[in-house]
């Protein structure tokens, strides 16, 4: 599994009012599909966020979807 694209955003939610940091990162990755018997290209997307009552980062798969291609 590669990734060849990325892209990270910042979201518009205001740290002092949360206490979480956001983001979402997008990766293009090639997955392997058993049902086909084939790879495929996928293109992820994440919400990284950071847990201030944790003081962790935490990762969170939001959507995935095949690129056509």
């Amino acid at each position: 599994m590669s990734t060849s694209v990325m892209h990270a955003q910042a979201l518009p939610v205001p740290v002092g009012q949360t206490g979480i940091e956001a983001r979402w990162e997008t990766e293009n990755r090639r997955v392997w599909n058993e049902q086909r018997h084939a790879s495929e290209e996928y293109e992820l997307v994440y919400e990284i966020s950071w847990i201030a009552e944790l003081g962790a980062w935490r990762r969170f798969l939001c959507s995935q979807r095949r690129v056509q291609g």
